[in-house]
């Protein structure tokens, strides 16, 4: 009598060969035969035939699940996947035969597998990089030796259903279960899960698709408490100490400037801006401050600038005691500012055991005009404060900067980013030809530069709806600088638009992980799932928005939007009423007034937003059309936000205020304009 087989069969899409490769390597290690068509099919073989036999024969099936397989309704995968689930049919119910892995964010509800697949116990596995709990788990099942428990999800006779707990995995990559169980009471089994195998959970709204380089035990020791990836840093504003107050964005340029040169180091995991800053005019001590933002790192210091003279003092704490690791002063000439910079980085890394990235050209081409500097980092303190006038003032900085050094690359980027503001609330079709202009260039004179892409996408997306070269320039963007939150959230934006809703909510995900107190980023996760459906996740979101920036106006939007979509009006009505953009506190109150039955104070908010809003806020009047069932009003308004450009038409595949328009073929008509897959 032959033997059973004791091989595991590896099924996953093409596209995800690198993270296949790596749970194979692992589970070869640990003696475990891995059948992987990359290593195992040669050439002459009957392919499609070998294939069926080694899924008949083998003994556990681990189909890998990510976006890619989410993004793919066709595939070879998906016949494996078939093929393995009608073998099933003819096993015993006692045999564990499915092991599902998933290699990044897609989450079970949406997940686009065969429904044998959700009733199993699923495992994370962040990029394929395989823990020793899972290897163990799966020799385990292999292993004839060992009594076999139930298959998951299928209770033994007379047994209690079982929970459907994780395996017990190193803290970078926990499982998952599949279930579609309303929301609170997954949350529930979870709790019970956590407290029952005592470890440590990532958050259900950050979890990372890639693993920390290295961790330790949170430093705060407190149960459910994130671990802490050792190689991570903030860098905390800089404190001006110059006689004059006024160049305090002198002393947080540099900062800002010293952390995205220590963001592109492999291997370290530096918090952005947006959140590190936040702490700035607070009395958080340093372990407050390594806890909230989860680093075990904090790198503050203080500038003194007089004259061409610069002092700069720096240094390196250990966050979860206050431990100073290292520290220096430079006094040096205003002109080697961009030597100090390179100093500090390189101490900082060389302290933390990491070897500096050499610098891309687009670093190593800074300005040798001081004044220059000076005037871009003016720009960037104006166009950081995200309101009209700041963006106006930012672009006559950044303007400058290029007059004193046309050949300089980075104030481009920010002024084709400010021209765009100014004339997006202006509705300046000028201003959009001079963001145009001011992209070109900046990629032009910076071939290398991240940001220089990231910006372009940005215009292409919102002014000429070019999504694909939009595309191209995020993925380039990306692929010079991952470790730049930014770009992940410009990046998700465009995704959503093109109704790619697994991948973008990853990317946003991804965005949130590298500044997690970045309001936007939760704002935009906050649309995506109100989406897909899932409010009580939308929920989390907007709550954790408000939560960092209370009165963010976006964020009361997002909430307003949820309420009306439950039906609860008069909570929505009020939510509105909050808004410091009139614009929005209009529609808002136009659409919830028509839900609640005053027709009349409903035309009477619509009329005042016409009056005020008819060229900048088109797509905000054709939404509340739309929202009242008004549709040839709806579509008129469209056409006039389609010849004005209006920025709000990038959502129009995800708005749920306009769903009342997706059946009219009038609809689909307005996608092919806008070259939007319908």
């Amino acid at each position: 009598m032959t033997e059973p087989s004791r091989a595991a069969f590896l099924s996953y899409a093409s596209q995800d060969a690198e993270a296949a490769r790596r749970i194979c390597e692992a589970l070869r290690a640990a003696g475990i035969e891995v059948w992987f068509d990359q290593s195992e099919l040669r050439g002459g073989d009957a392919w499609d035939r070998q294939i069926r036999k080694q899924i008949h024969d083998c003994a556990l099936f681990i189909p890998i699940i990510s976006a890619t397989t989410q993004g793919r309704v066709q595939g070879y995968f998906r016949r494996e996947w078939k093929l393995a689930v009608d073998h099933t049919h003819d096993m015993s119910e006692r045999v564990a035969f499915l092991v599902p892995v998933v290699i990044d964010d897609t989450g079970d509800a949406e997940a686009d597998v065969p429904e044998a697949f959700r009733a199993i116990q699923w495992t994370r596995l962040p990029a394929g990089e395989t823990t020793p709990a899972f290897v163990a788990r799966i020799s385990q099942l292999l292993s004839p030796s060992q009594p076999q428990a139930p298959a998951p999800g299928r209770p033994a006779a007379g047994s209690a259903p079982p929970v459907r707990a994780s395996a017990p995995a190193a803290p970078s990559a926990p499982s998952a279960p599949a279930s579609r169980q309303p929301r609170l009471v997954a949350l529930v089994i979870t709790a019970v899960v956590l407290l029952g195998v005592a470890w440590f959970a990532l958050d259900k709204l950050v979890l990372s698709k890639r693993p920390p380089a290295a961790s330790t035990a949170s430093s705060s020791g407190e149960p459910g408490a994130i671990p802490i990836n050792g190689k991570s840093i903030a860098v905390l504003p800089f404190e001006n100490m110059s006689s004059d107050k006024e160049q305090e964005y002198f002393s947080d340029g540099l900062a800002e400037e010293l952390l995205d040169l220590l963001a592109k180091t492999p291997g370290l995991h530096v918090i952005a801006r947006t959140s590190s800053f936040s702490f700035k005019g607070k009395s958080d001590d340093i372990p407050t401050i390594g806890r909230k933002l989860n680093v075990a790192n904090i790198l503050e210091g203080s500038v003194r600038k007089s004259g061409n003279r610069l002092r700069v003092t720096t240094q390196l704490i250990r966050a979860s005691s206050g431990e100073q690791l290292w520290s220096e002063t430079y006094d040096r000439e205003l002109k080697d500012v961009f030597a100090v910079q390179d100093e500090i980085a390189a101490a900082v890394v060389g302290q933390l055991k990491l070897k500096l990235a050499p610098a891309p050209p687009s670093v190593a081409h800074r300005t040798s005009n001081v004044e220059a500097y000076n005037e871009y980092l003016l720009g960037q303190e104006f166009a950081n404060r995200s309101s009209l006038d700041g963006a106006k003032h930012a672009v006559e900085a950044y303007r400058k900067a290029i007059a004193l050094d046309p050949d300089y690359v980075a104030p481009y980027g920010g002024l084709a980013m400010a021209e765009f503001f100014v004339a997006d609330q202006t509705a300046d079709a000028a201003g959009y030809q001079r963001a145009q202009g001011a992209a070109a260039r900046a990629v032009e004179l910076g071939p290398d530069d991240p940001d220089a892409y990231s910006a372009r996408g940005f215009i292409r997306y919102s002014i000429t709806w070019d999504w694909a070269g939009a595309q191209a320039d995020y993925e380039k963007a990306i692929a010079l600088d991952p470790g730049d939150p930014r770009f992940e959230a410009r990046y998700s934006t465009l995704l959503a638009t093109l109704g790619r809703m697994p991948e973008a909510i990853a990317a946003v995900k991804k965005a949130i992980e590298l500044d997690p107190l970045r309001s936007g980023s939760w704002e935009n996760l906050t649309g995506f799932l109100l989406f897909t459906g899932d409010l009580a996740g939308a929920h989390e979101a907007n709550r954790r928005a408000l939560e960092i920036s209370p009165e963010a106006d976006f964020a009361l939007i997002d909430l307003g939007t949820l309420q009306l979509i439950e039906g609860k009006a008069p909570d929505a009505l009020a939510t509105f009423g909050r808004s410091g953009l009139e614009v929005f506190r209009l529609y808002g109150i136009a659409m919830a007034e028509h839900t609640l039955g005053d027709p009349k104070a409903s035309q009477r908010a619509m009329d005042e937003l016409i009056a005020k809003g008819a060229r900048e806020a088109a797509y905000q009047i054709a939404e509340v059309y739309a929202w009242r069932g008004e549709k040839d009003k709806a579509f008129e308004w469209l056409d006039r936000a389609y010849v004005q450009r209006d920025g709000g038409l990038s959502s129009i595949k995800l708005d749920p205020l306009i769903r009342p328009l997706f059946g009219d073929p009038r609809y689909k008509t307005f996608l092919r304009k806008m070259n939007l897959p319908e």
